[in-house]
């Protein structure tokens, strides 16, 4: 390839690119998600067996694959003018696993970061290409330690390091979905045994990465908190890595972003000490927000957010949070969620709702909001629905203690002998 054609195929938009093959998509199309892909790779993909969106691993909801008419215009406007030579270009040749070997063996010897950069990114390649790769990439023991000598490498924050550092995540993360107990015990062990050099490294990933890259430290993250309740200290005790992954947790932020960073709090939050942190870090108004928002949010992330928020509440202070910052709002953004979203959305709601006016009745302000939410007639209806037997129970109890008028029949309908249900 000539240095003309070397460089006309660097500059070729990203967005361009099926995020599967890296190739210029000829015949965009995009799935419920709002990824757009070539129609040969996803339906490849597909007809694999596989229901996630590969880009987000988000479950489908339909396989339907609607042409992206104004991307294919796009595309053969930027190729007319480049030459058809540059849309056509080929892409990197499919490695086989003794390449890959051989790459890996490379990387263990190398010093120079540039070439570094180059084997990552072809094992990158590798890992992306199908399961089949990530399967054999994870068998390797001796792959995440290197791995994680060049995240432990990356603390200065030259763009190469940085660079290295946001490509070993990239594959740390495609190798460790799925994975077993021992891989992630290994993995999180080998993180948190250099002195914090790894999260320090992390923390630049977050900062300084796209979203593609922040969603995948996050995720590496989930993993490496997910050993024991000491994992989620040393973790927690980060108050950098705390400050931005809460600030993520934002209406303006990418969905997917925001699907992570609750997934990765709700697994530190299982420890106590960690929920205080977070509820002095202000994370109950960032879940407020997300309730309260107009615009469309994903089920997912409605349904993580009364997740923590539930986990949350189970401290004292959390239920002032809830209960008292800004009148009352947040209480009020559960209300709405009741039979809004899903089945575990409005379980999660009930929950957080029996402990406030229920299990801890300290703030008749929350009686008052569920009141004028028409809080009373989704309760009931919760009664009626296929929510799990207990939180039917809750719903019952709380009935009993907003300020409702049915008849002397109706009462006898929701009597219950059941008052000592926990949900923590």
């Amino acid at each position: 390839m000539g240095r003309g054609e070397t460089e006309t195929y660097i500059t070729v938009p990203s967005f361009f690119k099926c995020p599967i093959s890296l190739d210029v998509m000829r015949s965009p199309v995009s799935l419920c998600t709002g990824v757009t892909y070539d129609r040969p790779s996803i339906q490849r993909w597909l007809d694999g067996g596989n229901n996630t969106c590969p880009a987000t691993m988000q479950i489908l909801r339909t396989k339907d694959l609607v042409p992206n008419l104004t991307l294919q215009r796009l595309i053969k406007a930027w190729s007319d003018s480049v030459g058809r030579y540059a849309a056509a270009s080929p892409p990197p040749p499919d490695q086989t696993i003794e390449e890959v070997n051989e790459s890996l063996k490379r990387l263990s010897l190398e010093k120079d970061d540039t070439i570094r950069l180059e084997i990552l990114s072809r094992i990158v390649r590798f890992v992306k290409d199908s399961d089949a790769n990530k399967a054999i990439l994870s068998a390797r023991k001796d792959l995440v330690p290197m791995l994680v000598d060049v995240i432990a490498g990356g603390t200065r924050t030259t763009t190469t390091k940085i660079k290295l550092v946001i490509l070993a995540i990239k594959i740390l993360d495609g190798i460790t979905k799925g994975g077993s107990e021992e891989d992630r015990k290994r993995l999180s062990n080998l993180m948190l045994a250099n002195g914090g050099d790894c999260l320090t490294a992390i923390l630049l990933a977050i900062q300084r990465g796209n979203v593609e890259s922040k969603i995948e430290s996050v995720r590496v993250l989930e993993v490496i908190s997910s050993l024991d309740t000491q994992s989620k200290l040393l973790i927690a005790k980060r108050d950098e890595i705390l400050t931005e992954v809460i600030k993520s947790i934002s209406t303006a932020s990418d969905p997917s972003l925001i699907e992570a960073c609750l997934s990765f709090l709700i697994m530190i939050a299982k420890s106590k000490r960690v929920r205080s942190k977070l509820i002095s870090a202000k994370t109950i108004t960032k879940i407020k927000d997300i309730l309260l928002t107009e615009e469309i949010t994903s089920v997912a992330v409605t349904e993580k957010s009364l997740k923590l928020l539930e986990t949350l509440s189970s401290k004292r202070d959390g239920r002032s949070e809830i209960c008292g910052g800004d009148g009352g709002r947040c209480v009020e953004g559960i209300v709405r969620k009741l039979l809004k979203v899903s089945t575990t959305a409005t379980e999660h709601a009930v929950t957080i709702l029996w402990c406030l006016c229920y299990l801890f009745r300290g703030d008749k302000r929350v009686v008052e909001t569920v009141e004028r939410g028409n809080g009373v007639t989704k309760l009931l209806v919760v009664i009626q629905s296929n929510c799990s037997p207990m939180v039917r129970q809750m719903a019952k109890n709380l009935i009993k203690v907003l300020k409702v008028k049915p008849s002397a029949s109706d009462l006898v309908a929701y009597e219950t002998k059941t008052t000592h249900i926990m949900p923590f």
